[in-house]
């Protein structure tokens, strides 16, 4: 059976555990900067070209801080991820404001920051524009329906809620160029955790086509186009990462012969990737609770689906390494699950792992993106901490655990401050 390898051993989590016990999540800085470098490069031949990092994916301004001293902007897409975008520094086009039924508080505070701002519907260039005014660029997010396939996460194009249908980027950018808008954008987003590399390619050609289609028949020049995320990250062992490099040549190729041919350069190019960036480095680590034995055999952990929620939403796989028994024989069958009171709080089912008895630490591979940001707290249950792994082996905890004090905040209840809550 094929394995993942851990940047830290037990020794580091011992350490951690000394001052704030399991579970908790774990982010590796040296995994992250070598990936966002290999991005960043697979792109050089563009020289407008920018990452703008899915602040849903990791919301942590740590995390934020670290991308944007590789060059990361940010995609955000409420008014809190844009306060957590300009508290790092980030403003103007370092931010792309990719939303949908949006407020007009929030088109205000996306306006103000000089973001990039992205309309998710034809009728929202008249609420922007009463609410807070037309930026100097527009950027609009094309929902090609039946024209492309999504894929199992994103779902069909044509059912989604997302997005312009094509005769609206037409009459749109129309409207905007009468209305003396002079710079333009163009972006989509249709598929998620796609491990096929091809597929980018084809969007971006997709993309390109219409930027020529467009720019010819309305008379108007795209400055950027955003060719969204969704590459996927192998979290089965057998699987291969996408090829960046590859992916960005074909890109290349598509964009020498559809828009420097035509003269339609320079157009910069972005994606807005975040699962990628961050989701092989992150790492839930748990504590065996208890053993169950029924109709199955159960492992139950410390931690459970308010700490990672994609396999109980979506049967998603990740992989678990017993972390004091790395060579072990993994001859044991298991359902590994939580303490929510839903059955669905499983991290694996019918895993096959090693022998395993409680105390056993174990470490929840791919969790850097979408985990702690999907946290919620049903039964009850208070959201974890996160670390971050250093360079040079050391860590610094980068969210506190939340306490009942945090919990019961929001609640206008005389009765509960006779209790002697947790703080």
């Amino acid at each position: 059976m094929k394995s993942k390898v851990l940047p830290f051993d037990k020794t580091l989590i011992e350490r951690i555990c000394d001052d704030t016990p399991t579970p908790f999540h774990l982010y590796d800085e040296a995994g992250i900067r070598a990936n966002a470098r290999a991005l960043k490069a697979a792109f050089t031949w563009n020289p407008g070209f920018r990452e703008y990092f899915a602040v849903k994916a990791t919301p942590n301004p740590y995390i934020m801080k670290l991308l944007k001293s590789e060059g990361f902007g940010a995609d955000c897409s409420s008014g809190p991820e844009l306060t957590l975008a300009e508290c790092v520094g980030l403003r103007g086009k370092e931010i792309m404001f990719t939303s949908n039924d949006t407020p007009a508080a929030e088109f205000r505070m996306a306006r103000d920051l000089g973001a990039i701002i992205n309309l998710d519907d034809i009728s929202h260039i008249n609420f922007l524009d009463h609410h807070a005014g037309l930026p100097e660029i527009v950027c609009f997010r094309y929902n090609p329906g039946p024209l492309r396939e999504g894929n199992t996460i994103i779902g069909h194009p044509e059912e989604a809620k997302y997005g312009f249908t094509r005769a609206q980027l037409f009459e749109g950018y129309r409207i905007l160029r009468d209305r003396g808008i002079k710079h333009f954008g163009l972006h989509t987003m249709v598929a998620s955790n796609e491990l096929n590399g091809s597929y980018f390619v084809e969007t971006a050609k997709m993309l390109f086509e219409l930027v020529a289609e467009i720019s010819l028949e309305l008379g108007i020049r795209f400055d950027i186009v955003n060719l969204g995320g969704g590459i996927g990250i192998p979290y089965r062992p057998e699987q291969t990462p996408v090829d960046l490099d590859g992916v960005g040549r074909g890109i290349r190729d598509c964009y020498e012969k559809m828009i420097l041919k035509q003269g339609l350069s320079p157009l910069a190019l972005a994606l807005e990737c975040g699962r990628m960036v961050t989701g092989p480095f992150g790492y839930l680590v748990s504590t065996v609770r208890h053993l169950k034995h029924t109709y199955r055999d159960y492992v139950g952990l410390d931690a459970c689906m308010a700490d990672l929620m994609r396999p109980g939403m979506y049967g998603a796989y990740h992989h678990i390494t017993v972390l004091n028994k790395p060579n072990a024989l993994c001859d044991h069958v298991y359902d590994v699950t939580g303490s929510l009171c839903e059955n669905n709080d499983k991290f694996a089912i019918q895993r096959a792992l090693p022998e395993i008895q409680p105390g056993d630490v174990i470490v929840i591979h791919d969790a850097g993106a979408h985990g702690h940001a999907m946290g919620f707290n049903y039964n009850g249950k208070l959201r974890h901490a996160e670390f971050l792994l250093r360079r040079d082996g050391s860590f610094v905890m980068i969210r506190r655990n939340e306490t009942e004090a945090d919990l019961f905040a929001t609640l206008d209840f005389a009765g509960l401050d006779t209790f002697n809550v947790e703080t």
